[in-house]
């Protein structure tokens, strides 16, 4: 009898905690983390689609920033950015070059006056994107 209880201890010992974290993950992925939401969507731990990359939000923070303040201080941000987060550095010449179209954009296709702007941060990713909409 004792043996029995023995066996019947451990095979509870090894399957109980595995079934609580299957248990657990499962009741997770399906919580409705919005309230909010009438179209009786459910959020799961795999939906991310929506999310911003790091380099994307980064862009995007500095194209607003070009728009409402001037190139150079996009440009400054775009330095210090990267000086930060060594990691983003692959995207750098892609995010100057899309901060030298819309200098060219916000000063009304005027070439010479977004160049004026132009660093030396990111080679010359925005004298690029500059000389592409000219």
């Amino acid at each position: 009898m004792n043996q029995v209880a023995r066996r019947l201890g451990k095979t509870f010992a090894l399957v109980l905690p595995v079934v609580l974290v299957l248990s657990g993950t499962l009741a997770v992925t399906r919580v409705p983390w919005s309230a909010a939401s009438s179209d009786g969507r459910v959020l799961t731990a795999a939906s991310t689609k929506d999310a911003t990359t790091p380099q994307e939000a980064l862009r995007q923070r500095l194209l607003a920033e070009l728009q409402e303040k001037d190139p150079g201080v996009a440009l400054t941000d775009l330095q210090v950015a990267m000086a930060k987060q060594p990691s983003l550095g692959r995207y750098c010449v892609s995010i100057a070059r899309s901060l030298g179209r819309a200098a060219v954009a916000k000063y009304d296709g005027a070439a010479q006056r977004a160049q004026a702007w132009s660093r030396p941060v990111c080679d010359t990713g925005f004298a690029t994107g500059v000389a592409s909409v000219g």
